[in-house]
This record gives C-alpha cells, structure tokens and sequence, in this order.
C-alpha cells in the first residue's frame, strides 16, 4: 500500500460473523482476504484504510482494515450489491481522499514529535498514538500541562518544516545500522531485524505507516487540544490543512462574534473581558457588603421577637436577601444582643436553603449548635456541623422551612 491505491487480487478467504464462508451475499458485514492488497492496515497507531472492492457484478465497502497475521490483511466492510467467492478476482481500491488526510496527519505527528522534543526537553516519549482522516492524538510523557507559548512554539517549529517542503525519505535497513543512524525508537517497542526508517523534515523515526512526499503536502498545522491523560501523560489533539483552516476560520468567527458583542476590535477583547471581570469583581463585592447591611438591619429587629424558654431566648427567622457571610454576621450579633440564646437563621435562593444555627456559651453543656442546625436541615433535605457555638447547614426543599423553623422551640424544651 505503499506505492499504489489499486491492484487487481484474488479472495483467498471470507468470514461472516467470525467463521469461514464461501461467499457473502449482499448486505453482509464480513471480511474479506486477498492474495495482495493496496490497503494499509491498523498499525503503529495509524487506522487502517477504507475503499472498496469491486468485481463485475459486486461491490464491497471497506470500512476498516486489520492484520491477521503480519501479512495477511483482513478488510472489514459490508458487501453493497451482488455477491462475492473465494477465489473470485476483484479490484481492490483505497479512498484516496481518506489515505492522503491520513498521511498528511500521520507525517505531522513526527514533526511534531521532534518539536515537542525540541520545546518541552528530550524526556518526552510517546506513550500512544491514533492517526486518522481527521486528526493526529499523541500521548507523551510530561510533567505538566503545555503553556499557551508552548503550545505555540511547537506549531511554529512544525509549520517552518512544512513551509520548507523537504523531501520525505524512507528506508528499510537492519536494525544495528538503524541505531547507529541516531533514529528515534519508541522505548519498549519490540522491533524484527529489519526496520523502516523514515526521514522527514528533521525528523527521523522508525515508522512502518504511510507518508506525504514532501513537508509541503501537510499544508498546514494546529494543536486544538491539551490536556492530561494520566500522571505525568499529557494528550495533544491537532489537525492539518484544510481541517487546520476550518478551526482557525472557526476559531477567527467566535472572536468576531465575541468583539462585536463587546463593540471592540478583536485585538482588543482580552483588555476588555479583564476590565469586565474587574468590574464583575468590583459589584459583587458591593452587593455581598449591601446585603450584609440589609441583614443587619433585619437583626437589630429581630432581638425583639425572641421567646424566652426557661432563661434561654429561642429566636427562628428567614433573612431576605441573606446569603451565607450576612447569616453569620447577623448571628454573632444576636447573640451579643440575647447573652444567652439559641438561634436559628435562615435564607431562602430558590429551592436551596441557606441555614446558620447558633448558641451562647451558657447554652452549649445543654446543647450544641451542630446539633440545632441538623434538626433543621434534616427538615429540608440537607445536613451541616461546625462548632459548638456556631454551625452551618445546607438544604433543598424551601418548602419545608417554615415547618422546620417552627419546630425549633420544641426541640428546645426537649433538650433543657
């Protein structure tokens, strides 16, 4: 598969389902076994090809193609019209379209091999590959994530070798001169005696997989992902020529969109989302400081509406606006007020409840505020803890916090 996209063969073998067959009828998944093929087959991380297989009166779609052994080739695929036999000749035809976008990835994925080597330190090693029509994906051994000017300085190194157009070199040498050729091996990687060699670009590895002719057949490079797979495994997913245009085309139109909201230029967006996110930052910390405010408005009221229960005032509220700080803040206040009580805070933001349960130091040997504020979470589906004197509980059923509040004074006498 190397040299050519069509050959004339034989079928030497059919299996349906996993078992040998005579023939396969259409609309049959099976795979079918030449005497010679055009096809490459999975290996190496590159997919196998796809095409089709014809006769006179049949056509097969090949929709994967695999080794059987080191060189027989099964090709995967269901049979369209007609019918085929073992021992029928066919013409056997790889997608074109689908072999030169895996090439263009697979020629890429070297580049970008010695470019990660050149960037990131000679201790990245491939750890995992998958090439195909689509992208390249390369897993390699390093320690941290890849800085944005990482990211870029490979692409620049990768595309200064496409832009150059150099020829692409391959051949197969016995393994001892390949060494001494200095080319790149994978480490734990089991290789026969006799070994391809491929030179591209600077890059030179042992590769078994198909190729572009020159650099220049790649077109162009970009890394559209980085993340990590694994410890100290990190995962680049890019993608080559027309591919490459479309997201940077794609990438281009967001940022439009993105500036023409902001009514910026495009250059411009980064200022101007930070001054967003300042401005964000500021109002937030405005409407926290308000709404503590209101709540301590709303405190200096409620003192009067606790109930004494034996010496202890009991004293059960829902703050508006309140969110978990102003609970807090309202609560040291109150007790400061009562000297010796129970309290129990509470705010409502949508379904979810914001509890705050607290105790003055007399009331602790009796109970403790952890104990208060799970009597009422339980109530509304949630539960919390904290200290003797102060604790903090979350809920999800506003619809039973009336009823739990309600129940505090209860609980109270029980416990004193």
């Amino acid at each position: 598969g190397y040299e050519q996209l069509e050959t004339s063969g034989e079928i030497t073998a059919l299996y349906l389902d996993g078992t040998a067959v005579d023939q396969l009828s259409a609309g049959e998944k099976g795979v079918v076994i030449l005497d010679n093929t055009p096809f490459y087959a999975e290996s190496g991380g590159q997919v196998g090809d796809i095409g089709q297989l014809r006769s006179s009166n049949s056509l097969f779609d090949v929709e994967g193609t695999q080794k059987v052994q080191a060189t027989v080739f099964g090709h995967h695929g269901t049979l369209t019209t007609g019918t085929l036999s073992v021992g029928e000749s066919i013409t056997a035809q790889v997608d074109l379209q689908a072999r030169s976008a895996t090439m263009r990835n697979h020629s890429a994925t070297h580049l970008m091999h010695k470019a990660l080597r050149e960037v990131l330190g000679d201790h990245v090693q491939q750890k995992g590959s998958l090439v195909d029509a689509d992208k390249t994906r390369f897993d390699f051994l390093h320690n941290a994530p890849m800085t944005n000017e990482e990211i870029r300085q490979v692409e620049s190194i990768v595309n200064a070798e496409i832009f150059a157009n150099l020829e692409t070199q391959s051949r197969v040498i016995d393994i001892d001169a390949a060494k001494e050729t200095g080319a790149l091996m994978l480490f734990g990687e089991k290789y026969g005696d006799e070994v391809r060699v491929l030179n591209i670009g600077s890059s030179c590895e042992l590769c078994g997989g198909t190729h572009v002719k020159r650099t220049g057949d790649i077109g162009l490079f970009t890394i559209v992902a980085e993340g990590g797979i694994a410890a100290s495994v990190r995962r680049v997913e890019a993608v080559t020529a027309t591919n490459a245009l479309s997201y940077m085309q794609d990438m281009e139109t967001t940022l439009g969109g993105v500036a023409g909201t902001l009514k910026v230029l495009p250059a411009e967006v980064p200022t101007r989302i930070i001054g967003l996110l300042n401005q964000v930052k500021k109002l937030e910390h405005e409407l926290s400081t308000a709404k503590g405010k209101l709540a301590s408005s709303q405190g200096d009221d409620l003192a009067t509406q606790a109930i004494d229960i034996s010496g202890i005032k009991v004293l059960t509220a829902t703050l508006e606006g309140a969110d978990a700080n102003s609970l807090r803040e309202t609560m040291d206040k109150l007790k400061d007020k009562l000297t010796s009580a129970a309290i129990v805070l509470a705010a409502v933001n949508g379904e979810k409840v914001s509890i705050a349960a607290g105790v003055t130091k007399d009331v602790i040997p009796k109970f403790k505020a952890g104990d208060l504020v799970n009597h009422v979470a339980k109530q509304v589906g949630g539960k919390g803890g904290g200290k003797p004197g102060m604790a903090m509980a979350g809920g999800t059923d506003a619809s039973q916090l009336p009823q739990a509040l309600a129940s505090v004074q209860a609980w109270v006498k029980e416990k004193i």
